[in-house]
């Protein structure tokens, strides 16, 4: 699965980006990543909920919501309320994150939580089987454009495993530094959906990176 991240997108032609990757067959993206900042949990400050409000209204593919926020337990379940697909909030902000899950979950949407490249995954493997996604972060949240940090990709295995095995029930996402480069080693380790944000929308055609990623990822995992 392929997830477009807006953050790289032009902010004054929202709806044309999503449009781009948005036509039917191979060139069109599975998600669409919205990532939401506050300048206090992350430095940067992007968009919330009224763009997201709006960009429901402008396309059918699926929002994936990931709010670098702090205070999700108050703000979260209004994006799942709003009609967001998937709502992904951080581990390191939640306070109560397992009644977090179940009120995403009961407003409609499924329920991400996301961990920083420095947080170990073990931690919160109890908290993790409340949830539908786990997004894994390859760069320091904040800012788009970052290189990747190969060393989380451990973290990407270890939930690969536990998912194969019974142990979890999760949709192992990444996100950070996905480009032609870095997408075949994440795909071996055992993504499941990749967020790539220049590697899309820093292309001539936004549609045929979408299906260049996604057949580059389809053929490492068989690959491996």
């Amino acid at each position: 699965m392929i997830a477009p991240s807006i953050l790289s997108a032009d902010f004054a032609r929202l709806g044309e980006e999503i449009d781009a990757v948005a036509k039917a067959g191979d060139t069109r993206a599975d998600w669409v990543h919205v990532d939401v900042m506050d300048a206090h949990f992350v430095p940067n400050l992007t968009l919330g909920l009224p763009v997201v409000r709006s960009l429901l209204k402008a396309t059918d593919i699926p929002l994936d919501c990931h709010l670098m926020i702090e205070d999700p337990d108050r703000w979260a379940p209004g994006y799942a309320e709003a009609g967001a697909y998937n709502v992904t909030v951080h581990v390191e902000a939640a306070n109560d994150p397992v009644m977090l899950a179940k009120n995403l979950r009961a407003a409609g949407a499924k329920a991400g939580l996301s961990i920083k490249p420095g947080t170990p995954l073990e931690d919160h493997l109890d908290t993790l089987r409340h949830y539908d996604t786990l997004l894994v972060m390859s760069v320091e949240p904040g800012f788009g454009g970052q290189s990747f940090i190969p060393e989380v990709l451990e973290k990407v295995r270890t939930a690969r495993r536990l998912v194969d095995t019974g142990h979890l029930q999760v949709l192992v996402e990444i996100d950070g530094g996905i480009n032609a480069d870095t997408i075949e080693q994440a795909a071996e380790a055992g993504v499941d959906c990749f967020v790539a944000g220049s590697a899309v929308y820093g292309a001539q055609d936004p549609g045929q990176a979408v299906a260049a990623l996604r057949a580059q990822a389809a053929a490492a995992r068989v690959a491996h």
